[in-house]
């Protein structure tokens, strides 16, 4: 270092002081004093609720306990024991699992595909992405009442086709205890389909042009660029629209309730339906060991995801 460059009246000491970075605590003061109330909000309403839940899910009490609940009303894990027992429980998550696994599966194979099919440029490609996003637009409840009356055996489709002259035609599966769940699946995908397609879409408009260049100067079919490059490259987007669609699989009840109110019988229960009743109609204990279940389940499957998502990038 030259005379010139060196600090006026400064001892190597002072220097060092210059030059050192500040403390990490300090760093972005004004955006950490901003995540303040955000902060707050977690710990006492998200984290205090869910202690809470699980607290007294191990009592006794139908409302909200007068009592001491490590007294007499301390029931420990035999709320949890009666809803693994209970029948209804058992057709609840049946229900989710069936509901859940086809509408991923349609939802996405149909949402991409119609996302290609846009890709392609297509005329009136605004008015058509407009007709499939519609759906998403109305609420589940006016879904389920618009598919309840589609699928209704008296004045539906069924009554429609056999005006038409065909007469042994049947399409009853809303009255039906075995297929009910099935209506909910094409409700369920007739209305998150869009979404999907505008999601999967962003993500082909993202895509360099290089590369269906490149491929085409290489003679790659089309459908193997989609499937060994695209797709890949497309993860982010995958990821996103699987966590908005689970989470609002894992949350279905007003769809339920406007398309089937849970029958006939039992047959078209969900979690949620189970859930809202006991919680508040007959047994608060028996609904917040339901709710600590479902939320157990959820996290089981998203925070090892989460770890291995966010931890995988923070070590490249």
């Amino acid at each position: 270092m030259t005379d010139l460059a060196k600090p006026v009246g400064l001892s190597p000491d002072d220097v060092l002081e210059v030059v050192r970075p500040p403390v990490k605590l300090f760093r972005n003061l004004t955006s950490k004093i901003a995540l303040v109330p955000m902060m707050a909000t977690v710990i006492f309403v998200f984290i205090g609720c869910t202690l809470w839940t699980i607290f007294y899910s191990l009592t006794t009490s139908r409302v909200l306990p007068a009592s001491d609940p490590l007294g007499k009303d301390f029931d420990g894990f035999n709320q949890y024991i009666r809803l693994f027992e209970s029948p209804r429980w058992q057709i609840s998550i049946h229900n989710l699992a069936v509901y859940g696994i086809f509408s991923l599966v349609f939802v996405f194979a149909i949402g991409f595909l119609l996302a290609v099919l846009m890709d392609q440029k297509i005329r009136f490609e605004n008015t058509l992405r407009t007709i499939f996003l519609y759906p998403f637009a109305l609420s589940l409840v006016i879904t389920g009442l618009v598919w309840q009356w589609a699928l209704n055996p008296a004045f539906g489709l069924q009554k429609s086709i056999r005006g038409l002259g065909w007469a042994s035609f049947a399409f009853d599966w809303v009255a039906n205890r075995q297929m009910v769940v099935y209506t909910l699946v094409i409700a369920g995908v007739w209305q998150g389909t869009g979404l999907v397609m505008a999601l999967m879409l962003a993500g082909l408009r993202g895509i360099d042009d290089e590369i269906w260049k490149a491929s085409r100067v290489d003679g790659i079919p089309k459908w193997r660029t989609y499937a060994f490059i695209v797709v890949p490259m497309m993860r982010p987007v995958f990821v996103t629209a699987l966590v908005i669609v689970a989470s609002g699989i894992v949350r279905t009840y007003d769809l339920v309730i406007a398309m089937t109110g849970g029958g006939p019988g039992l047959s078209s229960q969900f979690p949620t339906i189970y859930i809202y009743e006991f919680m508040f109609v007959s047994n608060l204990s028996q609904g917040l060991a339901a709710s600590t279940v479902l939320l157990v389940t959820v996290a089981v499957v998203v925070v090892p995801w989460a770890f291995f998502e966010f931890g995988r990038r923070r070590t490249q």
